[in-house]
């Protein structure tokens, strides 16, 4: 089998995965007996809200997509093209509406920070897609956090290594429940905010992206090619500050459910 042979298989399952979540049949023939493998591999959920799973494919995540956050960064918004790096679909932790999910304070760091984000989840995909047909890939939006050992990703930046470690690690990518654009359109604008036990320490608004959510879906598209499955975390605004055991992090956007998390 040829590795274009492979991909094709992989989405056309994803397709069929997420044709499911919204209402197509699927069917329910076993898996042929040479496909089969030792071991359960169990894949990652979002719930949707109303009803039924979004299976997720991959988690891309934009970086320094404010500029106010980053020039906390220490970069230059003005002369910076978009660059995205990826966490483990595993990473994702539901956080149901009007719950406070236990988060647990990850191993190695000394440095825990929130980054409050909008989440947008793709239905379909493509290659070299257009900025004015991004948006019709779309499924839903939720509520996000992109949580990050700083530390971490400061010392191996520091050291010209990758910073996969201080980004993509177990729960670094706690959700709501996926609200479908049906039901709550697209957002270009509105209140992003994120208090840590009540007290505000983030506080922007949507339309201070320096790319929107379809310029990033096309600029994605022209280095991977995107699949029914995959979701896009678009970027934190500034003051991005640390959490240790017994805080509470709430995150809000405009039109979405908050999502809150209690660090243990």
């Amino acid at each position: 089998m040829t590795s274009r042979q492979r991909r094709e298989i992989l989405r056309r399952g994803s397709a069929l995965a997420v044709g499911g979540v919204a209402g197509y049949a699927l069917s329910g023939n076993a898996a042929p007996e040479a496909s089969r493998t030792p071991f359960n591999v169990a894949p990652t959920f979002i719930p949707i809200a109303g009803g039924g799973e979004f299976p997720v494919r991959r988690i891309y995540c934009i970086g320094r997509n404010y500029a106010a956050h980053a020039r906390e960064m220490g970069s230059d918004p003005t002369r910076e093209p978009p660059f995205f790096f990826q966490k483990p679909t595993d990473a994702v932790q539901n956080v149901p509406p009007g719950a406070i999910v236990d988060h647990p304070y990850p191993p190695l760091t000394k440095n825990y920070h929130y980054e409050v984000e909008l989440v947008a989840a793709l239905k379909s995909g493509g290659r070299d897609i257009p900025i004015d047909q991004a948006l019709v890939h779309v499924f839903g939006y939720t509520v996000g956090l992109d949580m990050t050992r700083r530390d971490l990703q400061r010392a191996m930046g520091d050291e010209k290594k990758p910073w996969e470690i201080g980004k993509s690690f177990d729960h670094s990518a706690p959700l709501g429940h996926l609200q479908p654009v049906a039901a709550v359109g697209h957002f270009a604008k509105g209140a992003i905010w994120l208090k840590v036990n009540g007290q505000t320490k983030q506080n922007a608004d949507l339309s201070q992206m320096i790319w929107s959510v379809a310029e990033q879906i096309s600029k994605l598209s022209e280095a991977f090619e995107l699949a029914p499955g995959d979701i896009i975390y678009s970027g934190t605004p500034e003051n991005v500050g640390p959490v240790v055991r017994g805080d509470v992090m709430e995150g809000h956007i405009d039109g979405l459910p908050n999502i809150q998390v209690k660090v243990v």
